[in-house]
């Protein structure tokens, strides 16, 4: 596979979705990475590409490091003391760690949905548009529109458009998810990752948030870490099975889950452990 490119001297904003060139086939790039928690090495030598609008599965027992890499997307493991990696990750061509590109700016373009729902405790409305608040914007007609466009894109705006002030803690556990999913795409990312996003939701509100998913990849790469096989391969378009922090297996997902090259791949699949 090609390196990847070198990091570039574009500034932070270059990368938003308003100032992309024509869409790139690939959008994140993995190069010989090795990430460490301590002396503890949970990644080893990750190498693949995440296309563009389409949805990414990672799938693998527990511990495999599935996790861990999507939280690399962000830079939300720099969260944990001690941690360290070798190699490199690229957004649209340019490295996550290029000394130009703020955190903060990174997480504006890719978004998270994590695998409990965590709104905040405030209106459905300020759940909204809080990182948009942040970002400094006051123009009540922007940030109305705003609402009303996130809450369409995540399928919840019939559910609550009567009742956008009162508290998101009111709403049931899939409206929550989807409330969330609705704050992460409210600053219109680049990247959605969804770590175990229907892990805590009854078959029903499932079934609403996959259906969603497939939605919302017109518009959004989407990264999904999953247990549920039969989900990943509903959703997903490309699968990664991961096994003890390596990469065993990447390709479209109905290759991976009807002909798999690797062995290790297939005992996953076939239950024979995991």
């Amino acid at each position: 596979m090609p390196d990847a490119p070198a990091p570039s001297a574009r500034p932070a904003d270059a990368l938003s979705p308003a100032a992309d060139a024509p869409a790139r086939r690939t959008v994140i790039s993995v190069r010989d990475f090795n990430f460490f928690y301590g002396k503890n090495q949970a990644l080893h030598d990750i190498r693949l590409d995440i296309p563009e609008r389409q949805v990414t599965a990672f799938i693998g027992p527990s511990g495999c490091g599935k996790t861990t890499l999507l939280r690399n997307f962000n830079r939300m493991n720099e969260l944990i003391d001690g941690v360290r990696h070798t190699g490199d990750i690229t957004l649209a061509g340019r490295s996550l760690w290029d000394p130009g590109l703020e955190v903060i700016a990174l997480r504006r373009l890719v978004g998270m949905v994590f695998q409990k729902s965590n709104p905040f405790a405030k209106s459905i409305y300020e759940n909204v548009v809080y990182s948009l608040r942040i970002s400094g914007l006051r123009d009540r007609a922007a940030l109305d529109e705003a609402v009303e466009r996130s809450l369409r894109g995540a399928a919840l705006w019939d559910e609550v458009k009567d009742r956008l002030h009162e508290s998101a803690l009111g709403l049931s556990g899939g409206q929550m998810q989807r409330l969330c999913i609705a704050r992460a795409i409210a600053n219109r990312p680049k990247v959605l990752l969804m770590d175990e996003p229907c892990s805590a939701l009854d078959p029903i509100a499932t079934a609403r948030v996959e259906q969603l998913i497939s939605e919302l990849k017109k518009d959004f790469t989407i990264v999904i870490v999953t247990h549920n096989m039969q989900q990943a391969t509903r959703c997903s378009d490309q699968t990664g099975f991961f096994y003890l922090g390596q990469l065993v297996e990447f390709g479209p997902t109905a290759k991976i889950f009807t002909s798999p090259v690797e062995k290790r791949t297939e005992d996953y699949i076939t239950g024979r452990f995991g």
